[in-house]
Order: C-alpha cells, then structure tokens, then sequence
C-alpha cells in the first residue's frame, strides 16, 4: 500500500467515525455524509458479551429489518466503552444517547421510538446523562469520563475493530509510514525517550532505554514481543484495547522492528481471551492485505511480519524470560538475568518485550510528538495510566486517567463511591504484586514513585476497591493463595516461601496465630523478595507486608482477641439470636441446612454453635435483626 492509498481510505471512512466523536449540529451534518441518518454502536467487549450484547445485536439487526431501516441505520460492533457494570452498552449517534443494560425487549422500542421517529428513550438511557427536563448530556460530560483522559483506549467504543479502514480512518498507520519515510531508527528512540513513556506492565522501566539496548545489540536476528500474558485477578486493560484497537497494538511492533532492527513479530496473548485472540487474527490478516505487514511495507523495503502464539494461562508467563520460553515451545519458567533479553531473548537473540498498553501509546507518540505526550502526567511519570476499576466501588469498569489524578479522584468521582453507603477501606494496585493502600492515603497522586513509597506498585493496571467489610488478613490469604498455585517450583525462596507466607496465614484467620508469627512473616518476606529469581517470588509478600503494616491492628485482634473485626474469617465467628428481637417466625431454622437451630413458633430461637457450620443464612433471611454475627 502506497501512502496515497492510505489517505484515500482515510478521507473516505473519516466522517463515518467522526460523527461518532460530535455531538449536534456538526454532528448531523457529518451523518448526512456517511450516507447513514444514524450509526448505533454496541459493545462487543468480552464484559457486554458476557451480559448478552450479541443478542441485543441481532434484536437490533431483526428489528431495523423489519421496519425498513437496515439501509439508514449503521449497526457497529464496537470494543469496550468503559462503563462494564452497565452492559450491554448501546450508543446511538449522532444525538449519542447512551443506552444501559439495553435488553431485546428494550430494543425494539429504541428502533421503533428513537431511530424510526425521533424520540429517545430517556427511560432507558444511563440515567446520568438525562436531565430533570429530559434533555441529554454526552456520556464524556458525565462524572465517570470527564476526569478521563483517553490515549492508549482512544478508539475503544468508537471503531469497528474488525474494520482496519476505521482504523486507517482515525490517523491509523500515519505513524508507520512516518517512522519508514522520513525518521531514522535513533530518531524514533529519541522520541519514545523524549516522551517520557515507561513501561506499563509494572515494572515501569523507560520504554526508550529498553528500544536503544536492543538496537545496540549486534545481531543477524532480533524479535519483537507483546506481552498480552494479563493474569492479574480483576485485571482486563490489555483484553479490552485488544479487544477494541488491536492495530495499534500491530501498527507500533512494526515501529519497533524498524526500530532494532527486527523483521519478527511475536504477540503472547491468554487463549482464555477467545474475543482477543479472533480479532487479532482478523486484524493481522488485513494488515497483510493491505501490505502494512509482510514484505516491502510502504515501498520502502522494510519488512514485518507478526505472529500470535497462545498462553495456556500461567501467570508466570507475564514475567518476559518465561514467556519467551513459552514461545520458544518449552515449560514457562524465568531465566536469570543478566543477561536481559535485549541482549539475548527470544531463540538467544536481542528482544523487545512491551505489553500491550505501552504498544498502544506508542503510534500517537510518533504522530503527536514526545512533548504532546510528555505534558500529561507528573516529572517522573508521564502520560496516562488504564486501570480495571473493580471490586466494592459503584461504576465498575475500564478508566484512563493522567497519571498524578489522585486515588481519592478516581474512586469518589469517576468510580462513583462506594455502594450501600460503605466507607472506602483500602484499594489494592498491582495485583497479586502488589499492596493495599489505606483511607488515610487516599488523597495519594497514583504514579510509579508514590506507589512503590507506600509498598504497593503501579503493575498492570489492576484496581481493587474494599470497603469496611473487608478483612485484610483475609485479603491477603486470597492473594497468596493464588500466587502459591500459579508458582512455577524452579526457585526455592517462590516455591517454599509463598507456601509458608500460605500456612502463617492460614494458621492466624483459624484462630490459631501467635504474635511472633508477625515477625517470622516479615523475615521471610525480606529473604523472598532478596533471593528469588523473578519478580513473582519477588513481590508475592507485597500484599502480606502492606497489610501487617497499615492494618497491624486487624492481624492482632486475630490472634490475641479471636476475632475476625470485619465478620469475615469462619474460624473466628459465632451467630447469636437476640431473644429481645427474635419473633419466633421459624425462618431462621427452616433455612439452616444443618439445623442448627431450634425453638417453637412464636418463641425466641437458639443457634446450637457446635453444630453451626457458619454460612450466614439465619442472618440473611431474619427479617427482625435478631441474628448477630460476633
């Protein structure tokens, strides 16, 4: 493909996207251009699919059929729009009514109300984009997106991306051609320096640096790999932007290869993604269709090539020595370093490992410049940061955020609070890997440096919000369970100390602990995190250390007083009936699977506690609050 060509499908599809992106009057106007009187955009996300988006698609599609529609209403299939707990998502442009947890049912209606006559379904739209006098806002003006800054998710929810020419429409492959015709290999390594972008897939290493090593690595071979590997509990920032932009993804390993001198690409994704792994595959079929992949790229004699290879989802993959020697077909285990991959990776040769976030900024960065990209974000960590907001917050979903934005920012404002009136207890970064970050820091500016002071870490992007409720000893039994599952043995401090960390643990919520097993934890962790091999053994402790220290209290009143505080640890608990309260209504014993209870009708109940097995289903069917938990 020729750069004329580009351009010439760019100018074509660009009104098609772009009304996509403006609201009234512009927005009309760019519509009667597409040819469509409206495009509805529903998300095709793995999040939306698992709440039945398809279904709503081919109501959509039946319906439009049926009214005569199907030739002035443009049906998209687009990525993730951010709002998860909302799906399925529907958007309808160019008016962009924002349409939540849309049904069969509730399509209809749009299509007969909304695209055939012109009346919007305020009833069915999120309910904060409708004013009190039923007018609507843009879904960018509400409380979620408006402290949002979308660069690495900037066409996620609003291409196609299945389409490669609604990629091409949005300034897709400029960058490519860019880098091929007028840049230097040193040229774009400055750039990517001069931005100030780090790695984020946690370490937070300085993407330039990592580029510049490779290319000064003297080598016949080079590779270039993407880390999709994304196994972090709670964690789908990677999925989704593979999910709703994968050329990006492709477009900026190609500036890679150019850049080190690489002409192989390798892309490391989850087989559990299936939604991930099928548009890939589509979009590097395009790319090659369109001569942005394969040989002689642009005319200019470059040559890129990429190719998928399937995890069979060990976590200890998403370290980069494992996952290359997954790809290389072997059992995935860590490599010591030195040497680092740069200089002997994939099949020994130099390699560029980056995840898929990181690749995603990468094109803009070219196209913008590294003094655009650099303005976001703080002196040491610049730019924007995807995180998966989850857990016990209200709007649970997929954000973007300036890095600095504050913790307290992104969970009372974009992610709404925390229901059931709650109090924010602690919010969780970094995964297994990482560390719990308590209510008195919660006005912390999420970066790299202020992170790891408080013991957690940035990692992939997963954001685990807790409320009052939770235990933290409990917290941090959860994650150690799983890191002891997902060791890969080659490493004793990993194989024998996550496993230990797992026993002390357990040993404390059982009622069982002893205040000098505080000390023992703390030793062990210091040995683990000195001496084994990769970042997994490394930072396992993370979330055992952070806890002890910000909830030190917690971890006593499980061993000296025999009490879970948070009701949680079974071990630790026993439920009473209050005979001032208790109605004798019988509905507490008939719901007990090991009658457990006993008493007559009218008459205050008694819970047999050695019988008791502690599943809560007395309190939760008592309708007089007679039945505490201690």
């Amino acid at each position: 493909m020729t750069i004329e060509e580009l351009n010439k499908i760019k100018k074509a599809k660009a009104d098609l996207v772009n009304v996509r992106k403006i609201i009234a009057k512009e927005g009309e106007k760019l519509a009667k251009k597409t040819g469509y009187r409206k495009q509805v955009l529903v998300c095709g996300g793995t999040g939306c699919t698992s709440s039945g988006s398809q279904k709503v698609i081919e109501a959509l599609e039946k319906e439009l059929k049926k009214q005569g529609l199907e030739n002035e209403v443009l049906v998209v299939r687009t990525g993730c729009f951010g709002l998860c707990s909302l799906g399925p998502i529907m958007i309808v442009y160019p008016e962009g009514a924002f349409y939540a947890q849309a049904t069969p049912e509730g399509v209809v209606r749009v299509v007969d109300e909304h695209l055939k006559n012109g009346k919007i379904c305020t009833d069915l739209l999120y309910k904060e984009t409708v004013h009190e006098d039923g007018s609507i806002i843009s879904l960018y003006e509400t409380n979620f997106y408006k402290k949002q800054k979308r660069v690495a998710l900037r066409n996620c929810g609003v291409i196609d991306p299945e389409n490669i020419e609604e990629y091409i429409a949005t300034e897709g492959y400029q960058a490519l051609y860019k880098v091929l015709s007028s840049m230097k290999p040193d040229d774009v390594i400055k750039e990517v320096l001069d931005s100030g972008i780090r790695g984020r897939g946690g370490a937070g290493f300085p993407t330039g640096k990592k580029w510049q090593f490779a290319k000064a690595s003297q080598s016949d071979v080079k590779y270039v790999c993407c880390n999709a590997d994304e196994g972090d509990p709670g964690a789908f920032m990677d999925r989704s932007i593979l999910e709703g932009d994968p050329h990006a993804v492709l477009e900026a390993m190609a500036i890679a290869g150019y850049t080190i001198g690489a002409h192989q690409g390798y892309i490391y994704v989850r087989a559990e993604y299936p939604v991930a792994v099928n548009r890939l595959k589509i979009a590097i079929q395009q790319a090659r269709d369109y001569g942005l992949l394969g040989k002689n790229i642009f005319g200019t004699g470059f040559d890129f090539d990429i190719e998928i290879r399937l995890g069979a989802g060990a976590f200890v993959c998403g370290e980069e020595t494992a996952l290359m020697t997954s790809i290389e077909g072997h059992r995935g285990e860590p490599r010591p370093r030195p040497p680092f991959p740069a200089v002997k990776g994939l099949f020994g040769k130099p390699t560029v490992l980056n995840n898929v976030e990181t690749l995603a900024n990468i094109a803009q960065i070219i196209r913008k410049g590294a003094a655009w990209y650099s303005s976001m974000g703080t002196e040491t960590s610049k730019g924007t940061k995807v995180f998966a907001l989850g857990g016990k917050i209200t709007n649970v979903g997929l954000v973007e955020i300036p890095m600095g934005t504050t913790l307290r920012e992104i969970v009372e404002e974009i992610g709404g609070g925390i229901p059931n009136g709650k109090k924010f207890k602690a919010a969780q970064t970094g995964g297994p890997s990482g560390g719990c970050i308590p209510a008195c820091h919660i006005d912390t500016p999420i970066d790299y440096e202020h992170l790891t002071a408080l013991g957690s870490m940035m990692g992939s992007g997963g954001l685990i919000i807790m409320d009052e409720d939770t235990c933290m000893v409990d917290i941090s039994k959860f994650y150690l369970n799983f890191t002891v599952d997902e060791s890969c043995g080659k490493c004793t401090p990993c194989r024998i100390g996550t496993r230990r960390l797992l026993q002390f643990l357990d040993k404390i919520t059982s009622g069982n602990g002893e205040l000098e097993d505080l000390d023992k934890i703390e030793e062990l962790a210091l040995h683990m995190k000195n001496s084994s091999l990769c970042a997994l053994g490394q930072s396992a402790p993370n979330p055992v250390l952070s806890t002890i220290k910000y909830f030190r209290d917690e971890y006593i009143a499980h061993i000296a007083d025999k009490t879970c505080p948070a009701g949680v640890c079974k071990s630790l608990l026993h439920y009473e009936i209050n005979p001032a309260l208790c109605k004798g209504c019988t509905l507490c014993a008939r719901n007990c699977p090991v009658n457990a209870i006993s008493g007559t009708v009218k008459q205050p109940h008694v819970i047999d506690t050695a019988k008791c097995i502690k599943c809560g289903l007395c309190e939760k069917n008592c309708k007089f609050g007679a039945v505490v938990k201690k």
